[in-house]
């Protein structure tokens, strides 16, 4: 009988070898060249590497390519595959060079006829069971398998299929809706069991059987409910684990590639948006080690169905019967310069969404200044009492996404990093798994995939925290390099300002008593909207609230989509929505002007850490849409005061004189206030709310609905479902179990 053969990568991550081996990965990534490096031959070409790398990257060094299936510079050591066999001078036999580390003076060869002849032996066992459906496999012409066969292996096959030694077939596993699999081509490189296990935290898939009969999965068979399970299509060398809503829909080289930028987080990570014919076709990461390095959160991966669905094409006026109508762009701008022509500066408001680009921002603003008025705020409020969001360092992740790698003790505040940046809390885990990183949680008790310490959600716990009354203070004053990571849905709590106080007088009490180095941050916010630091960054401010209470003539929502919307309409506010999708702020508005979505044009947006990116443009915006800054330049035009700003060029050397940071692009402007912050602080002293501090998002299923265009993606809908599905025999057990 078959057992359950449970991953052995937190074995593997705990031993020497490997050990040693990720210290050398990490040291060759970084470029660090240590000084007690050792002399090997590569073919006899002498090659200086660090003591402890394997065999593989000592002739990566070489610049000589050794195939693999199993191994993979980011996941532990299997040495599963034998692809990569090297023949190393007074060896018996080929080794593995992945898993071999390099001694002093060691002469490995990787074309010699006894490596030639084992890499074709190895290739000759892979395929006696692969199926020969190569032409209709997903994974053809960007297939490891295909490449290696071509470069390492033979011109003919010693298998005969006959009636009694067929090729092995295998059923397929059910993992959800976003992967799909082929488990006949599985070559057992466990690169996906390890990925779940290491990376994602979920220790859903292994392996059972053995020899001939084994088999990866799930053992009963269950949804893959992980945030970041897309990534396992990248990993699979063959076609057994592919994207199910990109099935059958096109070939890779049918397909245009365009580096850009992902912007339904915080977290700016970097995606190459493939198109065709006027279509988004796929998403994949692109590599950037300072943000994403080479993972991508499902949402960003799956949802771009969404970019096509539910759109706004056309203007829209509403008419005297209730109903929006299309129109012309004249049409729309002459109702919108009819009513604010009967209204003054102070009695127009403007209210930017999550969405929302640098260059629609600073024009938006513009406009508003011009006809008097200085009411912009953000969707997602913040605290501005004292220094509030003058100082830049009050509001941005200070410490950046790569220092979460060298931090010894994390306190999270607030926030739920699983679901809110997916990719900062794999950064997290990963330093929590190698480093030994100690983590705390106050707030919502959430499965963040890792270990933690959870103090409780109180608010006073931050206080006692800061005053040193707090069990835990003594491991606050133990860490060399803390971090304090507040989460912005904390901050949208009636005691926001207390606890921006809080955490910002805690963190500069940890800086300057713990000893950590000069140029160490330690007080991080870990914003949930792409948008909302340039907004703050040119001058915008919290006005939910605000809004509501001034009841303004005439509001324009900038992308503003969310439930906070539905609180600001009111009979007599005339209400304009600018916008992609026709979501929660085009059903309550008057007029509706069609903008494009981030794919759609060339645009600015600043991530958690300050870093500014820039989103390509790939596809033109559908029917009349336009992008956003060109909607308000012409409405200005309209209204009879120009922005003066014609083209993208010159509208950028405008957003430069609002803010550099704005275009000091992939660079992070070091902000150094914060001391100033917090003597500003302490002037201050608003009272703690006794409720509970409560994280964003707490589920799977929520994760997948946060902005118009996942919400409108039919595939994110087929998520929640099958979440929804898995969940409810456990809620239902745990109800009949506590009746």
């Amino acid at each position: 009988m078959n057992k359950l053969i449970i991953n052995s990568s937190k074995k593997l991550l705990s031993s020497s070898l490997n050990k040693n081996i990720l210290k050398s990965q990490t040291a060759l990534l970084s470029n660090v060249v240590p000084d007690n490096r050792i002399e090997v031959f590569v073919d006899d070409k002498p090659v200086l590497v660090q003591p402890g790398v394997t065999v593989l990257q000592a002739c990566a060094e070489a610049g000589v390519e050794i195939p693999r299936f199993c191994y993979h510079e980011r996941l532990a050591i299997a040495g599963n595959c034998r692809m990569c066999l090297v023949e190393i001078e007074r060896t018996p036999k080929p080794v593995a060079s992945c898993a071999m580390p390099v001694m002093k003076g060691m002469k490995i060869k990787t074309d010699s006829p006894v490596t030639r002849k084992a890499r074709e032996g190895v290739m000759e066992f892979m395929l006696v069971n692969h199926p020969l459906d190569c032409p209709v496999c997903d994974q053809g012409g960007e297939c490891d398998l295909q490449d290696q066969a071509m470069a390492f292996g033979s011109d003919r096959s010693r298998f005969t299929d006959n009636l009694f030694s067929g090729k092995r077939a295998t059923e397929d596993k059910n993992l959800g809706p976003l992967v799909k699999t082929s488990m006949n081509r599985c070559i057992h490189c466990t690169r996906c069991v390890r990925f779940a296990s290491e990376v994602a935290g979920v220790d859903d898939l292994g392996t059972t059987g053995r020899g001939n009969d084994m088999q990866i999965g799930t053992y009963v068979e269950k949804l893959l409910a992980s945030e970041v399970s897309g990534n396992v299509i990248d990993l699979c060398p063959v076609g057994a684990l592919t994207s199910k809503p990109y099935a059958f829909t096109a070939r890779p080289w049918e397909l245009r590639k365009i580096s850009s930028i992902d912007v339904l987080d915080a977290l700016g990570s970097n995606i190459v948006v493939q198109h065709r014919a006027g279509d988004v076709m796929r998403i994949l990461p692109r590599l950037n080690e300072d943000i994403n390095e080479e993972w991508l959160d499902d949402k960003a991966r799956f949802s771009y169905d969404g970019l096509r669905r539910q759109r706004l094409v056309t203007p829209m006026v509403r008419g005297h019967d209730g109903l929006l109508k299309p129109c012309e762009w004249d049409d729309a701008f002459y109702a919108i310069a009819d009513k604010l022509s009967r209204a003054s500066g102070s009695q127009i408001a403007a209210l930017a969404g999550g969405l929302a680009d640098a260059e629609s921002l600073v024009a938006l603003k513009d406009l508003m200044n011009r006809l008097g008025s200085e009411n912009v705020f953000v969707e997602e409020s913040f605290p501005g009492q004292a220094s509030g969001t003058d100082l830049r360092s009050n509001y941005v992740a200070n410490s950046g996404i790569t220092n979460l790698e060298q931090a010894d003790l994390v306190l999270l505040v607030g926030t739920n990093p699983r679901y809110e940046a997916p990719l900062y809390n794999t950064r997290i885990r990963k330093s929590l798994v190698h480093n030994e990183l100690k983590v705390a949680l106050i707030g919502s008790q959430v499965n963040l995939s890792y270990e933690y310490d959870y103090l409780g959600d109180s608010a006073q716990i931050l206080e006692d925290l800061l005053n040193g009354k707090h069990e835990y203070s003594k491991f606050l004053a133990k860490a060399k390099k803390p971090l304090i990571v507040l989460g912005s849905a904390a901050l949208q709590r009636k005691d926001g300002d207390a606890l921006l106080n809080l955490a910002t007088r805690l963190s500069e009490k940890l800086r300057t008593q713990n000893g950590c180095p000069n140029d160490w941050r330690v007080f991080n916010v870990l914003h949930r909207w792409a948008s909302q630091v340039a907004a703050l960054d040119i001058g915008y401010r919290s006005g939910i609230e605000q809004i509501k209470a001034q009841k303004p003539k005439i509001l324009y929502l900038l992308g503003a989509d969310e439930d906070l919307v539905s609180r600001v309409d009111g009979d007599d506010t005339f209400i304009i929505y600018q916008g992609h999708h026709g979501d929660r702020g085009a059903e309550i508005a008057d007029v509706v002007l069609p903008g494009a979505a981030y794919t759609e044009k060339s645009a600015t947006y600043v991530n958690t850490e300050g870093r500014a990116q820039q989103a390509s443009f790939v596809v033109a915006p559908p029917g009349k849409a336009k992008e956003d800054w060109q909607i308000l330049r012409a409405l200005s035009d309209v209204l009879g005061n120009p922005l003066p700003y014609d083209d993208l060029d010159a509208l950028r050397k405008r957003m430069g004189e609002v803010s550099p940071t704005l275009t000091s692009y992939d660079k992070i402007e070091s902000a150094s206030f914060l001391p100033l912050s917090v003597s500003l602080s302490q002037k201050v002293k608003p009272a703690l709310s006794k409720e509970p501090i409560r994280a964003w998002q707490t589920e799977l299923g929520d994760f997948y609905m946060t902005n118009p265009i996942s919400r409108a993606s039919l595939t994110m809908a087929r998520c929640v479902q099958s979440f929804k599905k898995t969940n409810e025999p456990v809620k239902q057990t745990q109800a009949n179990a506590n009746p």
